[in-house]
């Protein structure tokens, strides 16, 4: 495929979204000279943001509130958002009809001029690619791109501004290379943080999640004399397991990383707190120095690296509490990671949508870990006896630990009942460790209600101190 290639086509977008994940793809096809339709099963009111944005383009046709099978039978090229899953009733029509089926991040791989830097894993992706992007902005003779499921740059609209010479840095979601594997197209540089059950409403069984995350790898060209890189975390099983798998192939070089790896004087240039983050940094310093940064060259721009927003971003101190917004913790997992990173007291926020996946080990660590837990969402009560299975045995070296848990009917209450329960000293941290489409658009819209909130706090400290 090429974009001259589009000119006349009718090409019908699946998926726009509330938050213009589609408007990309529109944008570029028209500009391209397709003809385009937009499908989406939400109602235009809903996606009014999305559908403002393209506004200033002509003759783009909006079907909206329903899909149509004859825009599916009719289409020339059907571009499904990555949400959607291979087996939708709609995209097996088009098939049937001959429809040829394809996503934004496919296309993008067909046309890409630059060498592409993939990063997957359940947790710690988008900080690893945005750290990877940083330390690669320090080779003068590059320029670095950072998009993908991070969301910083649309991707088909600049492919035009991405010269041979650059690099391209995307976080890959497990729907995205399922998409890319029916192309068989992976990156030339390739990593995965780490595996923990994720997103099982869409795939079923965590071993389905894994074969998703897997195609990074499997799908990578081998090549003697100018060799994929692969990159696993030593620390994760599943990933030193494909490590001794794929390490024997031609064409292809392994690297592992480790928390380990980082240096104390590199440490002390790096400001995001907890183990996880270092273990991140060490994988962004493995692609690093595959491409010539040295440690000079990281120690230097380190500091000007902050945290991500929604990903353990320091929201406020109120009384001696600290806040921290750690909303892009969507898996019990990346929850469990925030717990790690702090010695102070903590009264976690956590709950929301339900993506099935098990509590019992969150349970445990909120028990080990936390003063107080108070709960939101759907997946409140099952959080709470994953909690309370514990809680009251656990030993520390105080004694038996008692965690206090909470239900409450929002993030309001939530953040209120938080401010009641902290002493200084405290740490209260949201990081829910579920979706929060239950009760929040994204998980950046809990964020910011979140900050929001917290900032409502801001005069009692005001009038503390006077």
């Amino acid at each position: 495929m090429n974009k001259e290639s589009l000119s006349g086509k009718r090409i019908l977008v699946m998926g726009l979204g509330r938050f213009g994940g589609g408007v990309d793809v529109v944008t570029f096809a028209h500009e391209a000279g397709a003809k385009v339709i937009v499908t989406d099963l939400a109602p235009a009111e809903q996606l009014s943001d999305s559908v403002g944005r393209l506004a200033g383009l002509g003759g783009i046709e909006f079907h909206l509130g329903s899909h149509h099978p004859a825009d599916f039978e009719q289409a020339d090229i059907i571009v499904a958002n990555p949400a959607v899953p291979d087996d939708n009733k709609f995209l097996q029509i088009a098939r049937r009809a001959g429809k040829y089926v394809t996503s934004q991040m496919n296309i993008f791989f067909e046309l890409c001029p630059a060498r592409i830097i993939g990063i997957t894993g359940a947790n710690g992706k988008s900080t690893t690619s945005a750290l990877t992007a940083h330390l690669l902005e320090n080779m003068a003779d590059k320029h670095t791109w950072l998009s993908g499921n991070i969301g910083n740059q649309p991707l088909l609209t600049t492919i035009d501004q991405i010269n041979p010479a650059d690099l391209v840095v995307l976080e890959l979601s497990s729907f995205q290379l399922e998409q890319l594997a029916q192309i068989q197209k992976a990156p030339k540089v390739a990593l995965l943080t780490n595996l923990t059950p994720n997103h099982l409403d869409r795939h079923g069984t965590f071993s389905n999640y894994c074969a998703a995350k897997e195609n990074i790898f499997k799908f990578q060209e081998l090549n003697r004399d100018c060799p994929s890189v692969s990159v696993f975390n030593a620390e994760d099983e599943i990933a030193a397991g494909w490590f001794e798998k794929y390490r024997k192939d031609a064409g292809r070089v392994c690297i592992r990383f480790s928390a380990d790896n980082v240096s104390e004087e590199i440490g002390r240039c790096f400001s995001l707190p907890g183990r996880a983050n270092l273990s991140n940094l060490a994988a962004a310093m493995a692609i690093a120095r595959q491409f010539g940064v040295d440690d000079e060259q990281i120690k230097n721009c380190l500091p000007e690296f902050k945290a991500l927003p929604h990903r353990l971003e320091f929201v406020e101190q109120i009384n001696g509490v600290s806040w921290y917004n750690d909303s892009k913790a969507t898996t019990p997992q990346g929850t469990m990671t925030a717990l790690d990173a702090f010695d102070q007291p903590i009264i976690i926020i956590a709950g929301g949508y339900d993506k099935h996946i098990p509590f019992d080990e969150l349970g445990e660590e909120i028990a080990r870990k936390a003063k107080a837990a108070i709960l939101i969402g759907t997946t409140a009560p099952k959080i709470a006896e994953a909690i309370q299975k514990t809680s009251a045995t656990e030993v520390t070296k105080d004694g038996p630990r008692n965690t206090k848990v909470e239900m409450v009917s929002s993030l309001a209450k939530a953040v209120e009942l938080a401010h009641d329960l902290a002493k200084p000293g405290d740490v209260v941290l949201l990081s829910p460790a579920c979706a929060s489409y239950d009760m929040f658009e994204n998980y950046e819209q809990r964020g910011r209600e979140f900050a929001k909130l917290v900032q409502t706090l801001r005069p009692e400290r005001i009038n503390c101190q006077t």
